[in-house]
């Protein structure tokens, strides 16, 4: 297989990543395959002589140390790499490298492995110069978003831990996420393959003193490592005094921050600073070394803390998922937190015998055993056969047809019929579609998936275009009509809101003036407006431009219209129906009271003993042929009081009406 390594850094830096990717390679080539490593330039290694490797150039970044920037475009260099006529991309980066990796893969057609090595929401505080919280969490957001997107262009990706890969699942990425450790030479670091002289050189260049215990840090020289607390955990050491000394191996952009911190702390003697070192001879530096210390809670899998393992030195380390089975408390080294707890746990490790101290280290050796790199290969081999195996069967764009404001694509697959899906406008530009564009069978079960939000928004917006809903009318009917989950149903109505095409606001705004203008009264319009789910504090804050007056002339409009269609009533019953109706239309007891106190019924009290007359002559009518004499004359009267007529005015109609067999 020809294979392509993608990667920010690669050797000579002194890095976790420049060293899994080199181990990568090592067994690839070991096992048969060709292996081409495709990275930055520095300074450093600007002449490289290896065939197998292409350098990019670019800018190093001082901030980040030993980091490139470089261009996700390099025309010559894509061309160098169509002649490698690779069979799979690794890329092991997701900015400049390895999107120029992403570039290749669909250019070229190839399957695309990713390995996520860096939790770069632990690295937010580079771009956050203020300090401010609000930019670290856009910051964080960006990371996740890109993250996902970037995931979700692979055809598969690996996470070197499974709290990467629970951070990646909590971002949002779909993709199978296989954890597979880096691993490494363990020969390289084995203590029977020491170079004793080389050792005596190390001891002599820190000023190893007669039963001094050494203790060292390899890595970047960053904040995120958190050095500074084992400096002052050293402060501690040197207080109690403990006859250890501090080396640091490695360089980075906090290195001068760190040496001030040490001669402010007067610790010159016993931290020692050597710099950076060929990766060649890091393995003489453990050699050297009593125990490894490192406070960083940053790392993806902690690749100098196996190599310590491998070289049978103790792990003095912070609390941190990626470490629970690396670092057992006492077994193959000891937490701390603070450091005070430090100086206490290296005070332990002092007092041990040397039987207990061997022991400590035989330990330590056998729980590197799982990062042994050939192991690291048989998996990683494993997921490229996968990707390889799984890009053959995915499915081709051949056809794009854009519509009104979606985009139905055309698919085919060697192994079944073409497929037509509708795609939205954002997943479409987003994930770059373009004719001969490969998606994978998950992704065609995602995209048939959103297929059914995509015809459910499209006609979200027919319904809309003709008539104005409110968010929980378009909500209830998707939840009544479609079998969408909840969620996508969420997003759909936050997208037609963020489109204007449902507005709460203005529909409320809109309906209250549509109202007003019917004579509807303020209760009614909340009661209507409730009913479709618009809430209350919404209703009041459109209602309050509208001025008491305009409510009362509204409801004495109202009232005038309908007093003449109350006909044949006492002017008490007229009043009582007139009351119930404003009541009905929505107007308040307040704004009634004032409406019927200005109404004039002048005109109805003068036709007051008429209109008792017709009622008391309908209802004898109506009754008559029930009841007859002193009953029938009873009933008529429970009926014109119960009209709400004066007692006295019955009676005088009463008298004046013939009444048959009347005792």
């Amino acid at each position: 297989m020809r294979i392509g390594l993608f990667s920010d850094t690669y050797l000579p830096e002194i890095n976790g990543v420049a060293s899994s990717v080199h181990t990568l390679r090592v067994q690839l080539e070991k096992n048969g395959h060709t292996v081409y490593v495709i990275t930055t330039k520095t300074e450093s290694n600007a002449e490289d002589d290896d065939p197998f490797v292409l350098r990019l150039s670019g800018i190093e970044l001082k901030k980040l140390y030993g980091y490139v920037l470089t261009s996700p475009i390099h025309i010559n260099a894509y061309n160098e790499i169509k002649e490698m006529q690779l069979d799979l991309v690794h890329a092991h980066t997701e900015f400049s490298v390895g999107i120029f990796a992403r570039i290749v893969a669909k250019l070229q057609g190839l399957p695309l492995v990713s390995t996520y090595h860096t939790t770069y929401e632990d690295y937010t505080h580079y771009i956050n110069l203020i300090n401010s919280e609000t930019v670290d969490k856009l910051a964080k957001k960006a990371v996740a978003s890109l993250s996902r997107m970037y995931g979700d262009s692979s055809t598969e990706m690996i996470a070197p831990s499974q709290k990467t890969k629970d951070m990646l699942l909590r971002y949002g990425i779909k993709k199978n996420i296989y954890v597979v450790p880096t691993g490494l030479d363990l020969d390289r670091f084995n203590v029977k393959n020491m170079n004793k002289k080389k050792v005596e050189e190390i001891h002599k260049e820190v000023n190893l003193q007669e039963g001094e215990t050494l203790i060292i840090f390899v890595g970047r020289i960053a904040k995120e490592k958190s050095i500074d607390l084992v400096i002052d955990g050293f402060e501690k050491v040197k207080k109690a005094g403990l006859k250890c000394k501090f080396v640091i191996v490695g360089g980075g952009p906090d290195e001068d921050v760190l040496h001030e911190k040490v001669k402010h702390l007067n610790l010159q003697d016993i931290v020692v600073f050597v710099g950076k070192k060929p990766a060649v001879d890091i393995p003489s530096y453990y050699h050297a070394s009593d125990c490894f210390v490192s406070a960083s809670i940053t790392e993806t899998q902690g690749m100098t803390y196996v190599e310590a393992l491998a070289s049978g030195l103790p792990l003095f380390a912070r609390p941190d998922d990626v470490l629970s089975e690396l670092v057992l408390e006492n077994e193959t080294g000891y937490y701390f937190t603070t450091p005070d707890e430090f100086c206490e746990k290296v005070k332990i490790y002092l007092s041990l015998s040397q039987e207990e101290k061997n022991a400590l280290s035989q330990h330590a050796v056998q729980h590197a055993k799982p990062y042994d790199s050939q192991e690291f290969y048989r998996h990683i081999f494993h997921v490229y056969e996968t990707a390889i195996a799984n890009y053959s069967e995915m499915y081709v764009i051949e056809q794009i047809r854009p519509k009104s404001d979606f985009i139905q694509i055309v698919l085919t697959s060697p192994s079944s019929e073409d497929i037509k899906i509708l795609v939205s406008l954002d997943r479409y530009f987003n994930n770059g579609y373009r004719k001969g564009f490969k998606l994978t069978q998950e992704e065609i079960d995602e995209l048939l998936k959103e297929e059914e939000a995509v015809k459910a928004y499209q006609t979200c917006l027919r319904k809309l275009s003709i008539k104005d809903r409110t968010r929980k009318e378009m909500y209830d009917w998707l939840t009544q009509n479609t079998e969408l989950d909840i969620e996508v149903i969420n997003k759909l109505i936050e997208k037609l809101e963020e489109h204007g095409f449902i507005d709460d606001l203005k529909y409320t705004k809109s309906a209250v003036y549509a109202m007003k203008l019917t004579l509807v009264g303020e209760n009614k319009i909340i009661r209507n407006l409730k009913k479709k789910g618009v809430p209350v504090e919404m209703i009041e804050e459109v209602l309050q431009f509208d001025d008491t007056e305009t409510e009362e002339k509204n409801a004495l409009r109202w009232a005038e219209k309908i007093k003449p269609t109350v006909k044949e009533k006492s002017v008490k019953m007229k009043k009582k129906i007139l009351v119930q109706k404003l009541m009905g239309q929505g107007f308040s007891s307040d704004v009634i009271d004032k409406v019927m106190k200005s109404l004039s019924f002048v005109e109805e009290e003068r036709q007051e003993i008429d209109n008792l007359r017709k009622v008391a002559n309908k209802a004898k009518k109506r009754y008559e042929k029930k009841y007859s004499g002193f009953k029938l004359r009873n009933t008529v009267y429970r009926y014109c009081a119960s009209m709400g007529f004066d007692v006295e005015d019955i009676y005088v109609i009463l008298d004046e009406m013939e009444w048959k067999n009347e005792q």
